[in-house]
């Protein structure tokens, strides 16, 4: 085979064997994703395993000195602190050295050594692969949005009040997340009703989520949905879903919780923590357990849910919670602006005195 293509594949395997590693490692330690990583790190293992028959030949005709590619002034630069443009960069350095490979193995002396099949399986398997970790990354990157306040809008706590009129007087109150949630309306209703919750929420900056209706949410655009044990399947509500659209889970048992991580939740809702005239069938969870899944999921969005008010506040955020959704302590009181406020006000009070005492047990 002439030096020269050996060289060729020699310089593409290796751009194809580096893009691979740092996805790999994007998966394994940014995204946490064991199942991703391997994946990746499994296409890179088939390259080498492939390519492997070549061995020492293809070190032997390498020439990075004299190379006139080498000093090339054109770099791809990649923005501060945008890890989807790494993604986006280092895929497409694997697939387009795949692509170089694929085209090159058709040439006898090549092909004798490297399959036209096997390099296009793999270059299919790194597209997919990209995608995925694509949308891992902006799902991670989104779902730091539930935190804090997190209102349902009940059609039927709501009454005969405008749903949308509720969520902006509440996000007015310092709500940064907003639930549509409707067991009563037609689909059309709901749909209507999620068109305006979604527009006011992208004007004004707070989450929209639709709970239980995955068509509704992606017929309207909204940012995340939320999902029930007895709803669609998150894995099968992330099929119908764009890449960047995050699920929410509800959990009642640890087992739940567990299954919700695996599966990939973007976050996890946890109740009802106490007493609560919206879940009257439903024992409460308590505190403690709050704090039990506080523990089984610490790097994933935890929303405490169910009873939740200014006399029990204290202790929820101090269980772990990063978001309090809350419906009647917000929607069904007179002053909704006021009651918002007033509930965003105390969470932040115990942040920063949270943050206070970790301080001084730093020193």
């Amino acid at each position: 085979m002439p030096s020269n293509s050996l060289r060729l594949v020699d310089a593409n395997v290796n751009r194809a064997s580096e893009g691979l590693r740092v996805l790999e490692d994007l998966a394994r330690f940014v995204v946490n994703n064991q199942a991703l990583s391997h994946e990746l790190k499994q296409v890179r293992h088939e390259l080498a395993v492939l390519i492997q028959p070549l061995g020492a030949r293809l070190l032997s005709c390498r020439d990075s000195i004299t190379d006139v590619g080498r000093e090339s002034d054109l770099r791809a630069g990649v923005p501060a602190g945008d890890l989807l443009a790494v993604v986006r960069a280092n895929a497409k350095r694997a697939e387009e050295s795949f692509r170089v490979l694929e085209e090159f193995s058709r040439l006898p002396e090549i092909g004798s050594y490297v399959g036209v099949v096997d390099i296009e399986r793999l270059r299919y398997s790194t597209y997919e692969l990209e995608k995925r970790l694509a949308g891992c990354i902006l799902r991670k990157e989104r779902a730091q949005s539930v935190r804090g306040l997190y209102v349902v809008v009940d059609r039927g706590a709501a009454g005969k009040r405008s749903l949308c009129s509720i969520a902006r007087e509440a996000i007015a109150g310092g709500a940064s997340v907003i639930q549509l949630r409707d067991k009563a309306g037609s689909k059309g209703e709901v749909y209507r009703s999620a068109l305006e919750l979604n527009a006011l929420c992208v004007e004004s900056g707070a989450l929209f989520v639709m709970n239980d209706h995955v068509d509704v949410a992606v017929a309207v655009g909204a940012a995340a949905v939320h999902v029930g044990q007895d709803d669609l399947p998150l894995k099968v509500a992330r099929t119908l879903l764009p890449i960047d659209t995050i699920v929410g889970v509800s959990c009642r048992t640890e087992e739940e919780v567990r299954r919700a991580q695996e599966d990939g939740a973007d976050y996890i809702a946890v109740g009802a923590v106490f007493p609560t005239s919206q879940k009257e069938d439903s024992e409460p969870l308590g505190v403690e357990f709050l704090k039990q899944a506080r523990d089984l999921v610490p790097d994933i969005p935890l929303c405490a849910i169910g009873g939740i008010c200014m006399g029990n506040i204290d202790e929820v955020v101090k269980a772990g919670a990063d978001s309090i959704a809350v419906i009647g302590a917000v929607v069904m009181q007179s002053d909704v602006t006021v009651a918002a406020r007033t509930l965003s006000s105390e969470i932040r009070r115990i942040w920063q005195q949270r943050e206070g005492g970790e301080h001084e047990t730093a020193r």
